[in-house]
């Protein structure tokens, strides 16, 4: 877990290459930062290579941090997190069933909101409708944001599209790719998803109590390591980019995303930017779609969204249908 108590020599050390400019820091420097001896160094230095980190030597000019490690370090996420909530904490599990049930979990326990739960594998993740989400420990991002909103459910409607804009937004900013969002909860690429979203809430008479924000999202795991015809239908950016991303960089950037859009959302700033941002990254708009909602199928041209987030459908009358939830195909 990483919080904000004292921090710990090896994040002493990690901040300092972070920050250096040239890259090399000499042993001296490090060892007066820390108070300790040029062989106490380099033993907390042993232990972030035993972490995965690789650091170069070169005699006269020191040290400098070549190579990272390839999957989620709480350390690395929270030195580049540039969002920090009051309060806000952050808890990096090897392996969880679901970060969404245990974030419901830590919620139920009391524990202070905001914070984030992520995970490095996931034995039961899901999506909608209780679907399996592909898990494997593969360099993608499993993560779930968890909040205490105190607002009336109806103003959370928009609440998933609003996450899924400015993650496109940030996805864009960060690897020069374009993503899209498909209503209502998919990131997607021509048509391949790269990632779902997946807002659970719990209601106290009129007010939302709990809310729980869940993201999955490939990221290195490229997409030959995925079971089945899901290789076809999924992408990870690292396919799209043509080389892995800086995952705990890329990481602290989502969390710190994450974190702006909910406050904006709460405080409902998020009104002036909604409807360009989506117009922005719709894929559906325009298109011919099949929605399937309890069995029943429904075909049309989509014409954008409500101000409830619901889908709006043409169909070949000239009539537009409403639907709050369902599946879309664009396959006629």
């Amino acid at each position: 877990m990483v919080g904000h108590a004292m921090p710990t020599p090896e994040h002493i050390i990690l901040r300092e290459f972070l920050a250096a400019e040239s890259g090399w820091i000499s042993g001296a420097d490090l060892a007066a930062k820390l108070k300790v001896s040029r062989v106490a160094v380099w033993g907390h230095m042993k232990k972030l290579r035993a972490q995965g980190f690789v650091f170069a030597a070169q005699r006269a000019k020191g040290y400098r941090l070549k190579q990272t490690p390839p999957t989620l370090h709480p350390g690395l996420i929270d030195l580049q997190l540039k969002v920090r909530p009051k309060g806000f904490s952050l808890v990096v599990l090897d392996e969880i069933d679901s970060t969404n049930d245990e974030a419901a979990r830590q919620l139920g326990a009391g524990r202070p909101a905001p914070f984030a739960v992520l995970a490095r594998r996931q034995t039961r993740g899901r999506g909608r409708f209780g679907r399996t989400w592909h898990s494997g420990d593969t360099g993608n991002l499993y993560a779930s944001f968890a909040f205490r909103p105190r607002v009336a459910p109806d103003r959370m409607q928009t609440f998933t599209l609003w996450m899924g804009v400015n993650l496109c937004e940030l996805i864009a900013n960060f690897t020069r790719l374009n993503p899209g969002v498909k209503w209502p909860n998919d990131i997607v690429f021509d048509g391949r998803k790269a990632g779902g979203m997946l807002t659970e809430a719990r209601v106290d008479a009129d007010q939302i109590r709990d809310l729980v924000f869940g993201l999955g999202l490939n990221i290195n795991g490229g997409s030959a390591g995925f079971p089945g015809d899901l290789e076809k239908r999924a992408v990870a950016l690292a396919d799209l980019a043509g080389a892995p991303l800086d995952l705990n960089r890329f990481t602290a950037a989502i969390v710190g995303r994450v974190l702006l859009a909910y406050e904006r959302f709460a405080e409902g700033g998020h009104l002036r930017t909604f409807a360009e941002l989506w117009h922005r990254y719709d894929v559906l708009r325009g298109r011919e779609a099949v929605v399937l909602e309890g069995g029943r199928r429904h075909a049309g041209t989509v014409t954008g969204i409500d101000d409830e987030g619901a889908l709006l459908l043409r169909d070949a009358h000239g009539r537009t249908q409403r639907f709050r939830a369902g599946e879309v195909s664009l396959e006629k």
